[in-house]
Parts: structure tokens; sequence; C-alpha cells
């Protein structure tokens, strides 16, 4: 029998890409549904976003929003995409042959940049190394889950940042997780906003000072203020 999957999309003020994103979902492959979850955009979201999916609102903030989705969904496997995210065309088929393994309890893609500049294949490359050498779990590697699975992990931690790390985590001492050889294709806007260098170094001490122990709060505040 067929997984339903549930691609649940936490947006914020994402008016000049929902509807792109969510065209590209509704063209994939198999038997899902899609929740968007509004966290209080000032824009136009979720007007553009209810042709095509079921519209949520909930509070501010990536976990808070992808719990509350999770709460409403339907399906036996839950897919986190971001807005700036989309997946190749047999995405869904790729999740449901992983998950055919009883002992596997979800996984996440490889990650490809969108821009076409070749120190982008070298970001990539490195993001995919590191994720194939000490494991991932970051959102823009479209993370899904066992629904039973992530009901009893209690969902995602209701912290401000590091939210996807910490669920990767949690996944990984339940049970075996997977690894697709195919790739979620994101956004390379923050690298091009803000330097890839700086981007990169930005990133590397967030997630160590996360493992070493230093509080998501406090990260938050270095993280808005460097973003």
């Amino acid at each position: 029998m067929a997984m339903i999957v549930s691609i649940i999309v936490p947006v914020l003020n994402e008016v000049a890409r929902i509807e792109m994103a969510l065209q590209r979902l509704i063209g994939l492959e198999g038997d899902f549904e899609i929740l968007v979850v509004d966290g209080g955009s000032a824009d136009d979201t979720v007007g553009k976003a209810r042709p095509y999916a079921t519209v949520l609102i909930g509070e501010r903030g990536r976990a808070k929003q992808m719990n509350l989705g999770a709460s409403r969904a339907r399906g036996d496997v839950l897919l986190f995409v971001h807005a700036d995210t989309s997946l190749p065309p047999d995405a869904l088929h790729r999740v449901e042959t992983a998950l055919s393994d009883p002992a596997v309890v979800g996984g996440r893609f490889m990650v490809r940049l969108d821009s076409p500049r070749l120190v982008f294949r070298v970001v990539e490359a490195g993001i995919n190394l590191r994720d194939r050498l000490v494991g991932g779990f970051t959102g823009d590697q479209a993370i899904f889950i066992r629904a039973r699975t992530f009901r009893q992990l209690g969902g995602y931690s209701a912290i401000p940042l590091m939210e996807d790390l910490d669920l990767g985590a949690r996944m990984r001492r339940l049970g075996r997780t997977a690894r697709l050889p195919v790739a979620a294709t994101t956004s390379a806007r923050r690298w091009e906003k803000n330097g890839i260098c700086r981007t990169i170094l930005v990133m590397w001490c967030l997630r160590y000072s996360y493992l070493l122990g230093v509080s998501p709060t406090f990260l938050t505040r270095f993280y808005g203020h460097t973003r």
C-alpha cells in the first residue's frame, strides 16, 4: 500500500516565491497533501498559497510552524520543505523506497544550490561531504520522517534555532536514517546576500557552538545580528 506523504512548508513573507514553490510541489509524483504554515506574514503569502494548499496560521518560528503542520497532517510520512527549496519529480518515490525498510525512521536529501556559478558547486560539495562524514539534517535538505516516529519524539523541540539538527540527532538515536542519493535544490540567496565566506563561517560557528552546548537562544541573538 502506497504511503501518503504530508508536505509541510513553513513560510514567512514569501510572496515572491510561494506560488512557484507550490506549483513545483504539485507536480511531484505520488500520493501527497501540502500544508503551508504561515508565521504571520505581512505580505500576501497566505493569499498566494491558498489555491494550492491547506493553509494554517500559527506563531512565528519554524519549529512551532512545522509542529502545527504535523499536528494537522493526515499522512504516514512528514516531509518538511522550505519555500526556497525544490525537489526532484520522483522525490516521494525515493522517500517511500527508503522507508520500505522498517528500520529506517526518516532521512534527508542531498543539497544543490540554485546558482549556476562554479563556486556554488564547491560550496554544495562541502555541505554534502560534511553530511556524509558527520550527518546533516539541515532544513535545506528536506527532512522526512515517519509520522508515528515524529509523534514519538514529541516533534521539533521548541527552540529558536538548530531545531533541524536537534531532530536529526534524536532520530538517529531512535533508528536508522537515510541519506537519499538525489538532491533538493535550495536557494543560494543567503550566500549571495551576505558573501560566501562569511556565510560559511557563520553557519559553521553556529553549528559547532550548538554541538558544544551553547544555548540556541544565545545563538539566535548572534544569528539575527549576522544574517
